[in-house]
């Protein structure tokens, strides 16, 4: 993200309303490496085809805010990984983090790994500083910290089964549990933030939140996250594809800013539960629509989206989740002209 677009960003988290609104996609491995002509595994393992496939987004639709920015991730593998999971990789599929906990029990042996030491982590970091000098000189610098929330890397190490259930079963030990992750996150945040001094924000991502009733989120969840948020940034990003109604009104006490959400809701019952504070992005259907549609089919999906709210202000159009795979050139385009046409 080049500073033009970390100043819109920042602008909109703000209350300030720029005409036209920006676009916003929190892009990954999911879609960019297909889209830019090359396997999901080499995306991984060959830094200057992360670099280049990076780029070429950026460069293809340079009014789009793609978020968080150069995401150097493994997948869901990134953070089980640091716990000794056992990842799991195909030649183009997405990678898989095998369950390290087999019953409540085990967490009590569980041990909080070290960021700058274990699992795929120093790889993450290694591949950022290597590629920062370009990054740089393209003009984009490093602004988020980013990680799977503390319930989505519980049920990584568990099952999400398991550990939904064990909330009920075995209450204690699921906090203890959810200690140790958001130890864990605070420590990894930390660390990404001593590495690269251009981070101002976090993006955490947990749709594990959205499997939980109100009481369960307050007890499971708000204390979780609100630890995992609590670092001098601007901008706190949180991604939950998943139903949103028993949390959302819970997000802000969190100190979230940002929210990416799903298609269960409508922006209009999302800004009613979060109130003015929390900047909505979202949330054309990814797969039906901004995937498999045509580009008059997004356009049109855009359309009556913008025009079934009352509100322009802390809002960034976008898709209800991250970029699905397979989202064609041309539908980009639509949706970032169509958003740019109605919002002059």
């Amino acid at each position: 993200m080049n500073q033009e677009q970390w100043e819109t960003l920042v602008a909109v988290v703000r209350g300030e309303t720029p005409r036209p609104l920006p676009t916003g996609f929190i892009i990954d491995c999911p879609w960019l490496p297909n889209w830019a002509g090359h396997t999901i595994l080499d995306y991984f393992t060959d830094e200057r085809m992360f670099l280049e496939d990076n780029l070429k987004a950026i460069r293809t639709f340079p009014k789009a805010l793609f978020l968080p920015g150069f995401w150097s991730e493994y997948g869901m593998c990134t953070e089980p990984s640091a716990f000794g999971a056992a990842s799991v990789w195909e030649q183009n599929e997405f990678p898989f983090a095998k369950k390290v906990l087999r019953s409540p029990a085990e967490v009590d042996g569980l041990e909080r790994p070290n960021p700058r030491k274990d699992g795929l982590l120093p790889f993450v970091i290694k591949r950022l500083q290597h590629l920062e000098p370009e990054i740089e000189r393209a003009g984009h610098s490093i602004r988020f910290a980013v990680a799977r929330g503390p319930l989505n890397i519980a049920t990584f190490l568990m099952g999400a089964t398991e550990f939904l259930t064990a909330i009920k079963t075995e209450p204690e030990r699921m906090h203890r549990l959810l200690s140790i992750t958001t130890d864990f996150l605070v420590d990894w945040i930390a660390y990404q933030r001593e590495c690269f001094p251009s981070i101002d924000g976090i993006l955490l991502l947990d749709d594990i939140v959205g499997f939980v009733g109100r009481r369960d989120f307050e007890s499971f969840g708000l204390p979780y996250l609100k630890r995992a948020f609590d670092a001098d940034v601007t901008v706190k990003f949180f991604h939950n594809d998943a139903p949103c109604k028993a949390c959302a009104p819970c997000l802000p006490d969190a100190g979230i800013n940002l929210l990416n959400f799903g298609v269960q809701h409508t922006l209009g019952e999302m800004r009613a539960w979060t109130g003015d504070s929390i900047t909505l992005l979202g949330n054309v259907p990814p797969r039906d629509v901004l995937g498999a549609g045509t580009p008059a089919d997004v356009t049109r999906a855009v359309t009556d989206m913008l025009n079934a709210t009352d509100f322009r202000s802390r809002l960034i159009p976008s898709c209800g989740g991250g970029m699905p795979p397979g989202v064609p050139t041309e539908n980009i385009e639509a949706f970032v002209a169509t958003v740019e046409a109605l919002t002059r």
